[in-house]
């Protein structure tokens, strides 16, 4: 999913053509419309939906981050250790059950809306976030961390200005797979009634509308590569500033 310096900023205006002016794709996406059918959704604007799908992303995965990596630092305790096996079958737990089998159970106790998505996508997103930090914080050099013994940090300055700060490349990783299944299954929410990228594409489907079909996942596939490539970005320039 690498892009190149060049592609980058076409990318970028045309997601923005997209979600600000879809009328101006109109004539593309008209040989996908019924015949006499709409061409543009236009029930609510892209530029809501998509603010309104990428919050639902945001929150469920800052709150997936949370929770994966503080259970992946008490895992990775001496006092926590023995908890590890456990913690990983709680993490995969909301890799097993499928996204939809989640909103449907969810919904008779949340009702219809945001809330059983971010359910969802808060479950689907633990599991890389918790596998990569556990990983980043076993993976320490062990110089690095004689050395902070020998200056005299206690267990929780090494944590916190040692062992988090190098494990962040390989725990960003996880959160960026996270945050990129998260994007696509989001769109899944429009079926309880989240605002979502999602109600274009259900839409063109329940009305055999190609055209519809086509602008919705067009603009998650394009927030989905330069969210990713903008992370990749990010760790590139931890990790060279931690390598200098």
């Amino acid at each position: 999913m690498k892009i190149g310096t060049v592609l980058r900023p076409v990318l970028v205006l045309l997601l923005l053509a997209l979600v600000l002016r879809p009328q101006w794709f109109a004539p593309l996406f008209a040989p996908l419309a019924p015949s006499g059918g709409p061409v543009i959704y236009e029930r609510a604007s892209l530029l809501s939906l998509s603010l309104s799908h990428l919050a639902l992303v945001a929150a469920a995965s800052a709150a997936a981050t949370v929770v994966a990596v503080t259970l992946a630092i008490l895992v990775t305790r001496p006092a926590g250790a023995a908890f590890r096996p456990l913690s990983r079958t709680i993490t995969n737990m909301g890799q097993t059950f499928p996204p939809v089998a989640v909103l449907a159970l969810a919904v008779p106790a949340l009702g219809f809306g945001a809330g059983p998505t971010l359910v969802a996508l808060f479950l689907y997103g633990l599991l890389p976030i918790f596998e990569n930090a556990v990983t980043g914080l076993t993976t320490l050099p062990p110089a690095t961390m004689e050395a902070a013994r020998g200056i005299g940090l206690n267990r929780w300055q090494r944590l916190w200005r040692v062992e988090l700060p190098l494990a962040l490349p390989v725990t960003l990783t996880g959160i960026r797979l996270s945050v990129v299944i998260a994007l696509g299954t989001a769109t899944i929410g429009s079926t309880v009634a989240a605002r979502t990228l999602g109600e274009v594409i259900i839409a063109g489907l329940l009305t055999n509308n190609t055209a519809f079909v086509l602008q919705g996942g067009l603009a998650v596939g394009l927030f989905a590569v330069l969210i990713y490539d903008a992370m990749v970005q990010i760790e590139r320039r931890l990790a060279k500033r931690m390598g200098g």
